[in-house]
């Protein structure tokens, strides 16, 4: 049986080529992904670590939890600190650190680096043994940067340039003292690093005479343990807490294995789309291979061969193609893990250099996903198989499906449909969070529910396209019998396009519906012209709202600066504003009240007041982080959004209690109205700063509708491997088809209907059978689409669904194409066919 498995899969190479090319691509699309992100992992990993050779111990502050009317705080690690930590016994040295956003601009004015990588410290001493000088000497005074070497190969500067930075918005133009070299993960990552002296670095990040960290260095023969001991002791621990260089190395690269994972999931899942949908085109291949040898198997059932030997062979023969298709699978996706990571390169996305990691792990998964996923694809096929009666068979009487075994299977997905339906719409009643595992649990019951429902569907749906299929004449009322001839085969074919395009119609279902909420948002809470903030999102400098008044053509402003208090034994954070034109800025709709801010007169979200049991006219105690307490008394209720929500209050208030005052973002009208001229004259009174964006209401939105996009277009191009394995499957079907009805074509051809009407034919037939696909796909995508958006509704007020009609159209029309391209061979293969010999074969 084992020889004659492995004839067999010699014997129809044509058809077991496709069900490689399956099998292979799933397979490619897993072992390129592990390839890919254990790759990337590796490469930061080693990097990083290399960050810590000069830190045997790590000094950090100990967060305060908050404690009745007093806010967390962090402390100071402060000179006394850093002098103590290099005299305990077993150092030899120690340094503090001080580090935060430092945007640099290139000499074109743009951003070096990408926004969070965006760095900037302290540079120790005349000769910092963390950053080695490559040329040039340490820096001293405002006045003076080093800079690292691969942002000034990037952005062409040498030592003695000038160059233009940004820590909170003001324009620095210090001189460029020195370039060093570093093994900071950050800087090979993409990234960039500015260096000042110490006295300067504390001044520009607001924090004079303190560090952030304090890294010391063992003496020889000191462990790191041995020194953590040490510091433990001489140090207050209920101030600073001691971690060793080991022990951060693994800390991050467990935060980076993390962060990788969500990639690698995000990638897998595609991985099984496509796998999914290529063990339909596997079970089809199977099936059509047992039905060209129904004799022969019959004749080995009648010569003693057990039905359990049937089986088996088939599953051979599976095994055999898994493991080719899983060993080409694990080629392909060693090629795709280099490509995706050449890619990353011409995006700009730099990565560390490192080798190319093919784990055992990537290559036992590639070879078991490879055969499981096979053989449980043949499994069926080849049982079967083995159930036909020898007699039956050799008679080339094919057992069909029982009429209880239909009423079985639609009974099934009709409890199976109406469970996810239900679940579904239960979970569009649920808030946030707490809807979104009954949602996804719902979709598979759906999917899987329909899948099964298919072949009873194919019939009524299929023969709605009657009225087209008759312009075509006899091939098209032969395409639409040849179509539910036979329901089963049809409807696994159409599945493979019936997922894809159910996910990518409920992406962009709810992708345009979330862009209509946002732009709705924007324009419904704002009536600023402009809103200025940071790229990095970091907070901006108190002299951006004072240059921005300053201008001509602006007519208000409102910084907006978050801090926090502690209100009914909670910590809430309040927002600053500008009392006098938080009103002309904002059209935020009241509930109760007046938006009246100004004084101890503040206005608080409707969640914020339910939360407290507020409402106008209530007042409370707010305990301030410098200890200090104040009465504030509520003058309205307004309804919050994504934008504008909390505790509003006057700066006049907040800011006497804030030890370093910073805006999130300013708000600003203007007297002209948003226009281009008036940007470009505020961008230039910031002095043209990369680091601050100066963005219109269209430009929000247009900002957040470019995230929508990348991950649509990721989306869209993960899933045209899912639709590739699609066409295989479909040239699977007309292949199987046109095998089957060989006698009959060859009939046909026989009293009249040409080759150009057989290629017809074929043609509609497989035409009908993705527009099928299509057609349930886009539907289950738009109810998918539709419940996700209510499920968002009850977290955004402005939520509305949009249906994007044209893609939709474009979605049908790729499955309408997929059909015809799939139609090609089989439709050609059946017009060449001899009419004597297809008529007398059996």
């Amino acid at each position: 049986m084992f020889r004659t498995a492995l004839r067999n899969v010699l014997a129809h190479k044509a058809r077991l080529l496709m069900t490689v090319l399956a099998v292979m691509l799933g397979v490619a699309f897993v072992s390129g992904t592990l390839v890919f992100t254990n790759t990337i992992s590796d490469a930061y990993q080693k990097s990083s670590a290399k960050g810590f050779d000069q830190v045997d111990v790590a000094v950090t502050p100990e967060y305060q939890e908050s404690e009745g009317d007093r806010v967390g705080r962090t402390p100071e690690l402060t000179q006394a600190l850093l002098d103590r930590s290099a005299k305990v016994p077993g150092a030899a040295s120690a340094i503090g650190v001080v580090t935060d956003f430092t945007a640099i601009a290139d000499k074109n004015g743009k951003l070096v680096g990408g926004g969070f990588q965006s760095r900037g410290g302290n540079y120790w001493g005349d000769k910092d043994p963390r950053y080695p000088l490559k040329e040039g000497s340490a820096p001293h005074g405002a006045g003076q940067v080093v800079l690292d070497s691969e942002t000034a190969r990037r952005a062409g500067y040498q030592v003695g340039d000038t160059v233009r930075i940004s820590v909170d918005g003001p324009v620095l133009t210090p001189k460029i003292t020195g370039i060093f070299t570093t093994d900071d993960g950050n800087v090979a990552a993409g990234g960039s690093l500015a260096l000042f002296d110490t006295a300067t670095a504390q001044q520009l990040f607001g924090k004079a005479g303190t560090y952030d960290e304090i890294d010391v260095k063992a003496a020889a023969g000191t462990s790191q343990t041995a020194l953590k001991t040490a510091l433990d002791k001489a140090l207050p621990k209920d101030l600073v807490e001691t971690t060793t260089g080991e022990q951060l190395a693994d800390d991050l690269a467990e935060l980076i294995a993390s962060q990788m994972s969500g990639l690698k999931q995000g990638l897998l899942v595609f991985a099984g789309i496509a796998l999914f949908v290529g063990t339909f085109i596997i079970a089809n291949t199977f099936t059509m291979l047992v039905a060209q040898r129904t004799k022969e198997l019959a004749l080995l059932r009648a010569v003693g061969a057990s039905r359990r030997q049937v089986t088996r062979s088939v599953l051979i023969e599976a095994f055999v193609v898994g493991t080719v298709a899983g060993v080409a699978g694990l080629v392909a996706g060693v090629g795709i893990g280099a490509g995706l990571r050449s890619l990353m390169g011409t995006l700009d996305a730099t990565v560390p250099d490192g080798p190319l990691v093919v784990s055992p792990g990537t290559v036992a998964a590639a070879l078991v996903v490879g055969v499981v996923v096979t053989m449980v694809a043949a499994w069926l096929p080849g049982r079967r198989a083995a159930k036909i009666p020898p007699v039956a068979a050799m008679s080339s009487l094919h057992a069909k499906a029982t009429t209880k075994s239909l009423v079985l299977r639609n009974t099934i997905g009709a409890l199976f449909s109406a469970a996810g339906v239900a679940v579904v719409l239960a979970a569009t009643t649920m808030s946030g969070s707490d809807g979104q595992a009954p949602m996804g649990i719902g979709a598979v019951l759906l999917i899987i529910g329909v899948f099964v429902l298919t072949p009873l569907l194919s019939r009524p749906l299929i023969a709605a396209a009657s009225p087209v299929l008759r312009v075509f004449g006899v091939s098209g009322k032969l395409a639409r019998q040849n179509s539910v001839r036979n329901p089963r085969r049809t409807a696994a074919t159409a599945s493979a396009l019936m997922i894809g395009l159910t996910l990518i119609t409920g992406m962009t279902v709810m992708a345009g519906s979330l862009q209509k909420s946002i732009d709705k948002m924007a324009s419904a809470a704002v009536k600023a012209d402009y809103v200025v903030s940071m790229a990095n999102g970091n907070t901006l400098s108190p002299d951006v709202d004072r240059k921005l008044k300053a201008t001509a053509g602006v007519s208000l402003t409102s910084p907006m600066r978050n801090a926090p208090a502690r209100v009914d034994g909670d910590t809430e954070y309040l927002t600053g504003v500008t009392g006098s034109a938080i009103g002309e800025l904002t059209d935020l709709k009241i509930d109760n009240g007046s938006f009246t801010v100004g004084g101890g007169r503040v206005v608080v979200d409707a969640d914020t007041a339910k939360l407290h049991g507020w409402k106008a006219g209530s007042t409370f105690t707010a305990a301030f982080e410098d200890g200090k307490k104040e009465q504030l008394t509520v003058a309205g209720v307004y309804e919050g959004n994504d934008l504008i929500q909390g505790v509003l209050l006057d700066n006049g208030v907040l800011t006497p209690h804030m030890d370093d005052p910073s805006d999130m973002r300013v708000m600003v009208k203007t007297s002209g109205g948003s226009s281009d001229a008036t940007k470009d004259k505020l961008e230039k009174a910031l002095g043209s700063n990369p680091a601050i964006k100066v963005q219109s209401k269209k430009d929000l939105s247009n900002e957040i509708a470019q995230m929508f996009t990348l991950m649509l277009n990721m989306l869209y191009g993960l899933l045209a491997m899912a639709v590739i394995v699609a066409v295989l499957g479909v040239i699977n079907t007309l292949a199987m088809s046109v095998f089957e009805r060989s006698q009959e074509i060859g009939m046909l051809r026989a009293i009249g209907l040409d080759r150009k009407a057989v290629k017809r034919m074929v043609r509609l037939e497989s035409l009908v059978i993705s527009l099928f696909g299509g057609v349930l796909g886009i539907g289950l995508g738009v109810f998918f689409g539709w419940a996700a958006g209510e499920l968002l509704g009850t977290k955004m007020a402005t939520y509305e669904l949009v249906l994007p009609w044209g893609r939709m159209a474009v979605f049908l029309a790729l499955a309408g194409a997929v059909g015809v391209l799939a139609a090609l061979w089989p439709a050609r293969r059946a017009a060449r066919l001899n009419m004597l010999a297809a008529i007398k074969s059996e």
